[in-house]
């Protein structure tokens, strides 16, 4: 590339190298007339413009410059300031998103986990703050069915016969609810329900092992267990809560 589609900026000190296409995506900008000769503001210093303002902060500039996008660190919570050098570089439609800060913020997500065992049977039901991620969650556990004779809980493999995968049960875009284990249907016919989660490919059939899986994908998946209660003795109903601080999106202009 020619010197002409090279530019070297230091900013505060801190040295950035770019295109000149790059600082030029929002014409009206202080940096595209830069470019141009238009801009007292910046001092040409063998070869260099030298920019007397925030090098760190000009770092998310570039980075909307070349993509387009806000996209902030989790624990970033310099909004203002950052809008302030937006504003100072004419990029008026970054300073505009940073002034909807409540959109760029993390947000913190709960996750409830209920667990209930009963005899050869174990039932979960799980809720969460944002649906979002109970429908990724709930696309990554499948639920099989299958008829057996002779089948006990603690068995590690199921049988040859093939298995039947179930729908979950959905009372709300926020929970899920599903069970395994085994049971006698009509007729004494054995029943039993096995649980896999992505992407695990074991299918299980013992609850406290389907619930040490689950838990492991939560905590794997960014998720902090936060508690666990006993909510009835009687029914033998356990709860985990989890919360993690979930990243939005880049917003885009």
């Amino acid at each position: 590339m020619s010197n002409r589609e090279v530019v070297v900026l230091s900013v505060g000190g801190v040295r950035f190298v770019t295109r000149a296409s790059t600082l030029q995506q929002f014409p009206e900008s202080r940096l595209a007339r830069m470019l141009n000769d238009d801009g007292w503001e910046f001092k040409l210093v063998n070869g260099e413009f030298f920019v007397d303002r925030d090098g760190t902060l000009f770092s998310y500039i570039m980075d909307f410059l070349r993509t387009l996008q806000v996209s902030l660190p989790a624990d970033f919570s310099d909004y203002q300031r950052l809008q302030r050098e937006a504003e100072f570089y004419g990029l008026y439609p970054l300073a505009d998103l940073l002034s909807q800060e409540h959109l760029l913020k993390p947000r913190l997500e709960i996750l409830e986990v209920r667990f209930s065992l009963q005899e050869t049977q174990a039932f979960f039901r799980i809720f969460g703050s944002c649906s979002t991620t109970v429908e990724t969650l709930a696309e990554q556990i499948t639920v099989f069915t299958g008829q057996q004779s002779g089948w006990s809980w603690n068995s590690p493999f199921p049988p040859q016969k093939p298995l039947v995968p179930l729908p979950l049960e959905r009372p709300s875009h926020h929970d899920m609810v599903f069970q395994c284990g085994t049971d006698y249907s009509a007729g004494d016919q054995l029943v039993a329900r096995y649980v896999s989660i992505k992407p695990d490919n074991r299918k299980l059939i013992n609850g406290t092992n389907v619930l040490g899986l689950l838990l492991d994908t939560l905590l794997k998946d960014g998720f902090r267990l936060i508690s666990t209660r006993t909510v009835s003795s009687e029914e033998k109903v356990e709860c985990y809560s989890f919360e993690r601080m979930k990243r939005p999106a880049g917003l885009t202009v």
